[in-house]
């Protein structure tokens, strides 16, 4: 494996900052990064999510297998080339699929089955399959193994199943990636919110050694105070100088309070889903630019940003646009909401830097007004 040099710079409490330096770029920590499903932001030109300040992108091995299809990819160049993106990727393994697609797909101990939600077509995803397509065919940059993530509330043995079934696919995710130049190669952490199977997960899988360590099956239905506490119980058993790299998480708050107890990365579609569905973020929670009370709001969203979105329209032209289902709405609140995030990890980044996050932490837990 070839483990991407990460340096930490600063760190405070859990808290940390540093950077990854990887041959397509420099990627500071912590990091957000926005969401590429089909090979593409929503609604957005890569050079737009370059401005917005995002150094990562991440792509799905399970979308793209089927369309267009990772052979098609591999032909036309890798998924930097088709979509135009010439800075580090991250791909998930399709083990969120296995989860939220349960009723298209049947999953033994070889992998698992997909019935594609496209044109019914079968097609197996083994972790040697998945680590292929991520690694040989798309040319992800970071390489996550093929995993299984139950939903939660869920019975401790279905918990503990999977969480040995995901070691088990972890050890032949590595054997199957063997030794690669200028590829990362992470591994899942699994165990629902029991702290004892988290500690038997990562203690197994830090043993097998990998070059980062996700924490994966959260976000899943179990509640912000229960992922914490599952945080708080998982991150101490991963090594300092690896990344931890929280999957599909979230709100602002969220992220705040992650990286206090210690991640490094995140993955979310929210910023983009909520900006098709009329909301923009802010420290304070969402706003909802359908609301009446915009109509006549000459303000930007946040004239301090270095977003056009963000700072050249005001909330009632926004408001309008809404309303009126216009396109350019969709792009214009996916925009600010991506620009919002990544401004939101470089302050986080001072913020350790300087000393200052532990403040920083409470004033934005005291302005939050979200749920």
């Amino acid at each position: 494996m070839a483990e991407f040099p990460f340096a930490i710079a600063a760190t405070e409490g859990q808290a940390r900052t540093g950077l990854i330096l990887t041959p397509r770029g420099e990627i500071a920590t912590p990091a957000f990064m926005p969401v590429g499903t089909a090979a593409t932001v929503k609604g957005l030109l890569p050079s737009q999510v370059a401005q917005t300040g995002a150094g990562v992108l991440l792509g799905n091995t399970y979308h793209l297998m089927l369309r267009p299809g990772a052979e098609r990819i591999a032909r036309l160049g890798g998924l930097h080339a088709f979509m135009g993106w010439s800075g580090p990727i991250l791909t998930d393994s399709g083990g969120f699929q296995v989860m939220s697609l349960a009723k298209l797909r049947t999953l033994d101990a070889q992998g698992v089955t997909f019935k594609s939600h496209l044109d019914g077509s079968s097609h197996l995803l083994t972790p040697e399959r998945s680590i292929a397509i991520q690694a040989d065919m798309l040319g992800s940059d970071f390489v996550l193994q093929l995993d299984e993530c139950p939903a939660l509330p869920a019975a401790h043995t279905l918990v503990e199943n999977a969480m040995r079934l995901s070691l088990a696919w972890a050890k032949r995710s590595k054997a199957a990636f063997g030794e690669r130049a200028n590829q990362a190669l992470f591994a899942i952490v699994q165990g629902g919110t029991d702290p004892g199977l988290r500690r038997a997960s990562a203690l197994a899988l830090v043993d097998e050694g990998f070059d980062g360590y996700a924490i994966g099956g959260l976000a899943v239905g179990e509640g912000r105070s229960l992922m914490l506490d599952t945080l708080e119980a998982t991150i101490p058993h991963l090594p300092q100088q690896k990344l931890r790299y929280l999957m599909g998480v979230g709100k602002p708050i969220d992220l705040v309070e992650s990286v206090a107890r210690g991640v490094d990365m995140f993955d979310c579609v929210l910023p983009t889903r909520s900006g098709r569905h009329g909301q923009a973020w802010c420290d304070r929670g969402p706003i909802n630019l359908k609301n009446a009370r915009f109509q006549e709001d000459t303000n930007p969203l946040n004239a301090s940003l270095d977003c056009p979105a963000s700072r050249d329209f005001s909330m009632a032209y926004l408001h309008h646009l809404v309303k009126a289902e216009e396109l350019l709405a969709q792009v214009l609140l996916s925009w600010h909401n991506l620009a919002y995030y990544q401004d939101l990890m470089a302050r986080m980044r001072c913020a350790i830097a300087q000393g200052r996050f532990g403040a920083f932490v409470s004033a934005f837990r005291d302005g939050w007004a979200g749920d």
